[in-house]
């Protein structure tokens, strides 16, 4: 009796250390944006000031994740409220009809220490296509109020924009390319 109590407690342990984990992303410390050029000759940068992200995961390193990361286009912020109501509009963004960005990983592949491929369906302005983004796990530790584990990432990539349909302007005015960036914090829950 005594063996199969130990063997179903370490059973336990072992499923209770693999278990899913789900991490929260903290918003004070992350930032979800994009940077395209205008001219051909200057960068131009936009963030979305309203999203939440979520990480689901089982294993330690994340090489399991799925990452889930949601924005409100109605809070596109370029520093410029003529441009932000453009791309708002039905010529880019259309926000009224297309309110939210979504991606969804679809797989992560490790390609080096700390370094990934997360491969995932992306969502605008009602299209959806896979895209591959580069991903850094640049850090681990606790938070120093809950004493749970908190993860940094940095995600980057670049798409084009006429793959979503997102804006009429030619290549010349705006960029055709935009880089796409994602940092954040999470807190496992």
């Amino acid at each position: 009796m005594k063996k199969i109590t130990l063997v179903a407690t370490a059973l336990l342990v072992s499923f209770a250390t693999f278990a899913q984990q789900t991490w929260k992303v903290d918003k004070a410390h992350a930032k979800i944006g994009f940077t395209i050029t205008h001219l051909m000759m200057s960068e131009v940068d936009g963030n979305f000031k309203t999203f939440d992200a979520t990480i689901t995961s089982s294993k330690e390193d994340f090489s399991d994740a799925v990452f889930e990361v949601s924005a409100d286009i109605n809070s596109v912020d370029t520093d410029m409220e003529m441009r932000d109501k453009d791309l708002k509009g039905e010529n880019y963004f259309d926000a009224a009809r297309f309110p939210t960005l979504t991606f969804k990983s679809t797989s992560i592949s490790k390609v080096a220490d700390k370094k990934y491929k997360l491969t995932g369906d992306l969502t605008m302005k009602g299209v959806t296509k896979p895209v591959t983004l580069d991903m850094t796990l640049t850090g681990m530790g606790k938070d120093m109020r809950s004493q749970k584990p908190k993860a940094g990432f940095k995600i980057t990539g670049t798409i084009k924009r006429s793959d979503f349909g997102v804006g009429k302007a030619p290549a010349a005015v705006v960029s055709e390319e935009v880089e796409l960036r994602a940092v954040g914090e999470f807190n496992q829950q």
